[in-house]
């Protein structure tokens, strides 16, 4: 298990002063890569290799999102090996042992020179070990699409969507699914599905369905290819 500490920094929070998702999910996706690199399997390590983990879905359970300034701890573990595939938990607590938030994720090992899905080998497997997973209502790795999306927007992948591999950014696709969610509604549980990588220049078409139970909004190519589909649960009154 690895674990950072720190505290919640203005510039993550929203107008309510509390931390948006989107910088939830980065305090996640940003732990599991430093856990990597703590244990020397990091991005130098994979550059090597010539392979990568690519993040193929989330499921985030929000309890609560700290305010700015308070002091959080996030923790992260594997919690097994399945062919190409490696889960990995998550959760964000007070130092005083609330639960803030907690998630489960699902990671495909790619080959880059082949560009398929290929096993990790022993080795990254022994390094990494395993813990036992979170106990959670673990949801589908798949999010059932709507009949009925409409599309509500249209732009073009930036700059700032990019990160390091080149594509757009695991929470960018969450941030630009929230400017099609309105703000009243209230967010327990994001699960996100990644289908395919979107680069700069790319134009995202945003298509959205409002169902009794939830929000999906389906981030697709100008030939209906699905980058990203998000589903968003609303908190129970």
């Amino acid at each position: 298990m690895y674990k950072i500490d720190t505290k919640v920094r203005y510039s993550e929070c929203g107008e309510d002063g509390t931390l948006k998702l989107a910088a939830l999910l980065n305090y996640f996706q940003d732990s599991s890569s430093a856990h990597s690199e703590s244990l020397g399997v990091g991005m130098d390590y994979l550059k090597e290799k010539r392979c990568v983990w690519i993040l193929n879905s989330w499921q985030v359970v929000i309890e609560r999102l700290p305010k700015v300034h308070e002091a959080i701890e996030i923790t992260t573990w594997p919690t097994g090996f399945k062919g190409v595939f490696g889960p990995r938990n998550f959760c964000m607590k007070t130092q005083d042992g609330e639960m803030l938030a907690y998630a489960n994720t699902l990671w495909v090992h790619m080959d880059l020179d082949k560009q398929r899905p290929i096993k990790p080998d022993e080795e990254q497997m022994a390094i990494y070990g395993i813990e036992p997973p979170l106990e959670m209502e673990y949801a589908p790795r798949k999010i059932k699409l709507p009949d009925d999306a409409v599309v509500v927007d249209t732009f073009s992948v930036r700059k700032y969507h990019i990160d390091t591999n080149s594509h757009v950014n695991n929470a960018q696709y969450v941030q630009m699914a929230l400017e099609a969610v309105p703000d009243a509604f209230q967010i327990r549980e994001v699960r996100v599905e990644y289908k395919k990588s979107a680069v700069y220049g790319d134009t995202i078409v945003v298509k959205k369905a409002v169902e009794e139970d939830r929000i999906v909004v389906e981030l697709c190519s100008l030939k209906d290819e699905v980058y990203a589909t998000v589903e968003l649960l609303p908190k129970q009154a």
